[in-house]
C-alpha cells in the first residue's frame, strides 16, 4: 500500500564564538565516529575491499534492506557500509545502501525513498536522530523495522534494536591510556590538558565524555590535571558534526591564548579527526617530538594508525568495524525470520522514550606497541598500505 510521505525540515541556527564549540561547524568536511578524517579514497579501505571481495551473494530472496549511512568524509562509515553491503547481499537480500553526507534533510528524504520502495528492514546510522523521529513513524506505521547502527536513535519508540560498540567504555579506555601514561595516581607533577568531544546530537558523544571524565575528573579535581582554558564540560568541548576544522581551529586558539609560555601536554579528542586537526596546530605552533603532547583518537583509521607509527597521534581507540557490521547483519536476517537476535545490553540505552535492546561490541586501545597484533595481524591493515 502506497502511503503519502511527509518531509521533515530542519533548521539549526549556529553562533560563532571565538572558541568554537557546539555552536558552529566550522567546515563539516567530518563526521563521528565517528566522525571525519579525510576520506583518504585509494588509501583508505582495507576492510571494505576485503568486504567486497566477500562471499558470492546467494540467491535472492525477495527482500530488501535500507541502510542509510551519514556520510563518506570518513573512511569509517565507508567501511561499515561495505561491510553490511557485502554480508547482506551473500544473504540474498537487495541493499539499498545511501550516504547523506552529513546533510539531515537529504538522510531523512532517503529513508522517506527506502520506505516508498519498499524496504523490508532498515538500518539508521544517523546524523542527527531528533530529524528522523517523523520519518522513523512512518516505518513503524509501514511495519518496517529499524535498527539503529552505532548512533542511538533518540526520542522514538519505532527502533527494535542497536548495534554499537561500548561508548562509554570508549571513554573509559581513553582516559585509562592517559591515566596509566602519566602515571596520574602516583606523579608529583601536574599536566596541562585540554578536551575536544564530539558532537552534542550524537549521543555516543555524551556516553564517551561520561567515561572518559568518570577517570579524569578526580585528577583535575586534585590539580594533577591543569586544564588553562577551563573548558572542561561537554557543552564547552562538544564539537557539531565531529568537525576537523571545528578541532583544529578551537586548539589554535587554546594554544595562542593559554599556551604561550607553557606546552600543552595532552590532547584529550574522542576522534582521529580531531587529532589530524591538533597536529596541524601544534605544527603550527612550532611543537616538535622534544614538545610533542600526548594525543588521543578514536576509530584508529589508516592515517591515524600511520600517525601513531611516526609519533605524531599517541593513540586511538580500534574498532572493528568488520565485527560490528556482522552482529547488525544477525540482527537484521534475525528479525527479518522473525527470530530473536542476539542482545547483549538491556539497560544503558535510553532514548528517552523506551531503553533500546542492544548488542554491544568490545572496544581496544592501540598504540606504537600493539598496533601490529592487533591491526595488522587482525587482517584490518597491511603492513603495505601502513608504509605507503
Amino acid at each position: 500500500m502506497k502511503k503519502k510521505l511527509l518531509g521533515a525540515l530542519l533548521s539549526v541556527a549556529m553562533v560563532a564564538t571565538l572558541l568554537t564549540g557546539c555552536g558552529s561547524t566550522g567546515s563539516e568536511s567530518t563526521s563521528a565516529p565517528a566522525a571525519d578524517a579525510p576520506a583518504a579514497d585509494a588509501e583508505a579501505d582495507a576492510p571494505a575491499a576485503d568486504a567486497e571481495a566477500a562471499a558470492p551473494a546467494a540467491e535472492a530472496n525477495g527482500k530488501k534492506v535500507g541502510v542509510a549511512m551519514p556520510t563518506q568524509s570518513s573512511e569509517r562509515w565507508i567501511n561499515d557500509g561495505a561491510n553490511m553491503k557485502a554480508q547482506l547481499e551473500s544473504l540474498g537480500y537487495e541493499v539499498d545502501l545511501q550516504y547523506a553526507e552529513d546533510d539531515v534533510q537529504a538522510q531523512v528524504s532517503q529513508i522517506e525513498n527506502m520506505i516508498a520502495s519498499g524496504a523490508n528492514c532498515l538500518v539508521i546510522a544517523s546524523i542527527d536522530s531528533s530529524a528522523l523521529v517523523n520519518v522513523e513513524a512512518q516505518a513503524k506505521e509501514a511495519g518496517i523495522p529499524i535498527i539503529a547502527y552505532d548512533r542511538l536513535l533518540m526520542d522514538t519508540d519505532a527502533v527494535s534494536y542497536y548495534a554499537t560498540f561500548d561508548n562509554k567504555g570508549v571513554g573509559t579506555a581513553i582516559g585509562k591510556y592517559i591515566e596509566e601514561k602519566k602515571d596520574l595516581a602516583n606523579t608529583t607533577e601536574t599536566y596541562t590538558i585540554e578536551f575536544f568531544m564530539g558532537s552534542p546530537d550524537d549521543n555516543n558523544a555524551h556516553m564517551l565524555y561520561d567515561g572518559l571524565m568518570e577517570v579524569l575528573q578526580p585528577y583535575l579535581d586534585k590539580g594533577t590535571l591543569v586544564c588553562k582554558s577551563g573548558r572542561t564540560s561537554f557543552d564547552d568541548t562538544c564539537i557539531l558534526r565531529w568537525s576537523q576544522e571545528t578541532a583544529q581551529q578551537n586548539c589554535e586558539n587554546y594554544l595562542t591564548g593559554f599556551y604561550a609560555d607553557e606546552d600543552l601536554d595532552i590532547c584529550a579528542t574522542a576522534f582521529d579527526g580531531f587529532a589530524y586537526g591538533c597536529k596541524a596546530a601544534l605544527e603550527g605552533a612550532g611543537y616538535t617530538a622534544d614538545n610533542w603532547p600526548l594525543i588521543t583518537g578514536q576509530d584508529a583509521e589508516l592515517m591515524a594508525t600511520k600517525n601513531i607509527i611516526s609519533g605524531s597521534q599517541t593513540m586511538s581507540i580500534y574498532k572493528d568495524t568488520r565485527l560490528l557490521a556482522d552482529k547488525c547483519v544477525k540482527m537484521v536476517q534475525a528479525v527479518l525470520e522473525g527470530e530473536e537476535p542476539e542482545i547483549n545490553d538491556t539497560e544503558q540505552y535510553n532514548n528517552n522514550v523506551i531503553v533500546v535492546p542492544s548488542y554491544l561490541c568490545t572496544p581496544v586501545a592501540v598504540d606504537k606497541d600493539n598496533y601490529k597484533e592487533i591491526i595488522v595481524d587482525g587482517g584490518y591493515y597491511t603492513e603495505e598500505q601502513l608504509a605507503e
